[in-house]
């Protein structure tokens, strides 16, 4: 998952925990730990668990080289034993046991994603790795499932934020689990070849722009899509049905920017079947759109179906019901069907704010184009995941803090979800490991984890353990197919199904109500 340049991009600090631990004869010592957040992002009530399969490779080829360990050796104290770089260099996860959340599960604040137990030394020194696989990958996976719900299940949802992203790993990274979380396209080709994402995307402006006059367009013909080998002058078909779509619009012939038609012109001969450009190089109504619909008239004649168009820039609400109606008007007018199916797609910094706009006016966009905003996670750089110590030697550990928020809950723990008649998740239950589980239809009392109220007896009507066992002693411990599209695919219908799940006052986007995550009272004595 990129992390190979060595064992464990990690922390220096790690290493000289490490190294203190071994010195102390304490590095053998079974240990546990958990990884969790403690806010849900966004300021909504909801994350979404991802990066699951790539810690899972990680920690199955986790091991040190000799030129890991020699650089090691040359960045901690030149007085330190010798003998524990030798022990470095037998390390590896054999002893190490993960239990998590399925990927693509919907989850909460306080509530721990993975439990990882295993020799004190190793699982120390996988913390930094683990929390860098983990932290990214679901905040953008959750930003995504947000511009989701926001823009509703009719559009279309293209991610195209590699120019924007943090490198070409975060951009990587983007593509991938912004897909998981429910966009459907991307633009970023490398992720398409590697997960088998749909790719996405025609020209930018910089080609219209290019372009100053038709003497430009080479070739000038074409081919109709019948198999007639005649060559068709595109040019000059394109110039009958402009000066036709010019009368029926009421546009002036002398805003008509000739290099602009001749950019749409020389794409069409080149992508007769996938003819969708850029319309705002210079003015919509003027301009781009009398043209767009003069050469997709001419391809149409000649057998071909133009896409549509896109719109870059301005109000896209308004232009793109403008867009509609002209589409309407030459179908109707010149009886062109293709002209019904034209897509319209829009980009032009979209936030999720702009995305919920969108149904609060008419428009006819089809597909939204989302970048920045996206993959940068505007609003919310970090989803902040910790890796806490819970137990040691079979003893429970716990922080105490002077911020009351950092305080962790001790001892080894399952972790169960509570669901209503209707199959809704309404409750979190984390218990000692040791405890028996919850059974559905039977009360139970609990104590809501951050809040000052007292207990209170909830009856759920179906109980689900949230975890499960993943890696056990250097072993992956659930299926791992061989085939990434097929593993992304797993992962993105496991949040739908997730997501469906999930009571719509939890998701909403704006003021949702809390969820609660809470502690089995009848231990709490204890913490």
């Amino acid at each position: 998952p990129g992390l190979n340049n060595m064992a464990a991009p990690t922390d220096l600090y790690q290493f000289t925990m490490a190294y203190a631990y071994w010195r102390a004869g304490r590095h053998q010592e079974p240990a546990v730990f958990e990884l969790f957040f403690r806010d849900n992002p966004f300021g909504g009530g909801f994350s979404l668990f991802s990066g699951l399969h790539d810690c899972l490779l990680f920690l199955r080829s986790f091991r040190f080289t000799d030129e890991d360990v020699e650089y090691l050796r040359s960045v901690l104290p030149p007085d330190s034993d010798p003998t524990f770089f030798q022990f470095l260099r037998g390390l590896d996860c054999s002893g190490v046991t993960v239990n998590s959340v399925p990927e693509g599960t919907v989850v909460f604040a306080r509530v721990p994603l993975m439990e990882v137990a295993g020799p004190l030394a190793v699982v120390q020194l996988l913390e930094t790795s683990l929390l860098c696989l983990v932290n990214y990958a679901s905040l953008v996976c959750s930003n995504a499932a947000r511009f989701r719900l926001a823009a509703g299940p009719r559009r279309k949802l293209l991610e195209m934020g590699l120019r924007r992203a943090q490198g070409p790993d975060g951009g990587l990274t983007a593509s991938r689990y912004t897909h998981i979380g429910g966009f459907d396209l991307t633009s970023n080709v490398q992720a398409g070849f590697l997960f088998g994402i749909p790719v996405a995307g025609t020209m930018a402006h910089s080609y219209v722009t290019s372009f100053s006059s038709l003497e430009e367009v080479w070739p000038q013909t074409l081919v109709a899509a019948n198999g007639n080998r005649d060559q068709v002058d595109l040019i000059s078909l394109t110039k009958g049905w402009l000066g036709r779509v010019c009368d029926l619009l009421g546009a002036e012939p002398g805003k008509i920017r000739e290099g602009e038609l001749a950019a749409f012109l020389s794409y069409a001969i080149a992508y007769p079947h996938n003819f969708l450009p850029v319309i705002d190089s210079y003015s919509v109504s003027c301009s781009g759109l009398p043209n767009f619909c003069a050469v997709a008239l001419a391809l149409c004649e000649l057998g071909y179906r133009p896409r549509g168009v896109r719109l870059d820039s301005g109000d896209l609400c308004r232009q793109s019901v403008n867009v509609r109606r002209v589409f309407k008007l030459c179908s109707e007018h010149f009886s062109i069907s293709a002209f019904h199916s034209l897509i319209i797609v829009g980009t032009n910094n979209i936030s999720e704010q702009s995305m919920a706009e969108f149904n609060k006016r008419e428009n006819e966009i089809d597909t939204v184009g989302v970048g920045t905003h996206l993959v940068t996670c505007t609003s919310q750089p970090s989803l902040g995941c910790v890796y806490k110590l819970v137990e040691v030697r079979g003893r429970p550990r716990m922080k105490f803090s002077e911020d009351p928020e950092k305080t962790t809950v001790p001892g080894r723990k399952a972790v169960y979800r509570l669901l209503d008649t209707e199959g809704h998740p309404f409750l979190d239950l984390l218990c000692l490991a040791v405890e028996p589980p919850p059974k559905a239809g039977l009360p139970l009392n609990c104590y809501p984890l951050g809040w000052d109220n007292a207990s209170h007896s909830v009856t759920p009507a179906q109980v689900i353990c949230l975890r499960q066992d993943v890696f056990t002693k250097g072993q992956v411990g659930i299926a791992q197919h061989r085939m990434r599209d097929i593993i992304l695919y797993m992962h993105k219908a496991k949040v739908q199904s997730s997501l469906q799940t999930l009571h719509p006052r939890h998701k909403r986007l704006q003021e949702p109500d809390s969820y609660t995550v809470s502690l089995l009272y009848t231990r709490t004595r204890c913490y």
